[in-house]
């Protein structure tokens, strides 16, 4: 008898998997997600997904109860003899904290990849991790889908007449590169110095902007200071216009007005993480898709490279 696929979601990303279900072609499977008193987390299954393979969405951002309840649903879904586990992280959260960058810090990262397994996820799918290598923090598979399938095709109807890719920092430059490439196009880099986390001391622009309709696109948008800070120098440079890409709306802090007040044509965020509010410069993109479809593949064992546009050359 062939496995059933189900797909569960937790309650901060409701939204997006009911979305996700649709495009798949199902229904949210029934799961009851109750408190304690003390706000202790209890997650139930309210159907048999025994012998199933059972898909979970949620993205960890803050709240830390978000990455909580996953590893509970997790541990529900095998405890109640699931087939396997597939750990749908839209946003996967602490991935800022990826390496030991200064003396006695944790690495977030690879201590939410541990939790993920030794909880009994068989899979994890993601996207837009803030460094690609973090996948190998994980014992078990990862799919690492990658946002470019979304805004690319967004970049190609704004037809832009003199297109050119900043990276908001240099840690973006082979992301950047990849995407400047797809397009024929020029690329620029904002060199940044932090003093602390959230702070921009100060930004200089590697390379000529001069008449020129710029894209900086970056990852995560947190509180908007380095998209603002970028943007407003860019345009100092020469720009004739300057927008952002960024695949998770952090947005924290100041970061509404920060973008709302900046000179950015508009900011294009995907859906990973649920805004708070709307701006105006604000414009929305869906993933539901290309998860529904990296899901089935995943079911069905088929490679999820076709996924992946960044790669091809634009008039290939």
């Amino acid at each position: 008898m062939q496995m059933s696929v189900k797909i569960f979601s937790g309650t901060g990303s409701q939204y997006l998997a009911e979305k996700i279900a649709q495009k798949f072609g199902a229904t949210l499977g029934k799961i009851t997600i109750s408190k304690f008193s003390d706000g202790e987390i209890q997650p139930v299954f309210q159907e048999s997904i025994r012998g199933d393979m059972v898909f979970l969405v949620q993205s960890t951002f803050a709240p830390a109860e978000n990455l909580l309840e996953l590893l509970l649903m997790i541990d529900a879904a095998r405890r109640a003899s699931a087939y396997k586990v597939v750990a749908v992280i839209p946003y996967y959260g602490y991935a800022r904290q990826d390496r030991k960058d200064k003396p006695r810090v944790a690495i977030g990262s690879k201590l939410v990849a541990n939790m993920l397994v030794a909880a009994g996820a068989d899979r994890v799918i993601t996207m837009d991790l803030h460094a690609p290598q973090i996948q190998g923090y994980f014992d078990i598979p990862v799919d690492h889908l990658d946002s470019s399938a979304i805004f690319i095709p967004y970049i190609q109807q704004l037809q832009l007449e003199n297109l050119t890719f900043a990276a908001p920092d240099v840690g973006s430059a082979n992301r950047i590169r990849e995407i400047a490439s797809y397009f024929n196009a020029e690329m620029v880099i904002c060199d940044k110095h932090r003093k602390r986390a959230n702070e921009i001391a100060s930004m200089v622009v590697i390379g000529d902007v001069t008449d020129r309709d710029v894209v900086l696109i970056d990852d995560i948008c947190d509180t908007g200071g380095t998209l603002a800070k970028a943007a407003g120098l860019l345009k100092e440079k020469g720009a004739r216009s300057v927008r952002a890409l960024c695949t998770h709306p952090v947005l924290s802090g100041n970061a509404y007005s920060n973008l709302e007040n900046s000179v950015l044509e508009e900011i294009v965020v995907c859906d990973t993480i649920p805004m708070k509010q709307k701006i105006s410069k604000v414009k929305i993109l869906s993933v539901a898709e290309l998860f529904a479809v990296a899901i089935r593949n995943a079911y069905e064992n088929r490679s999820i490279t076709g996924l992946f546009i960044h790669s091809q050359r634009r008039n290939s």
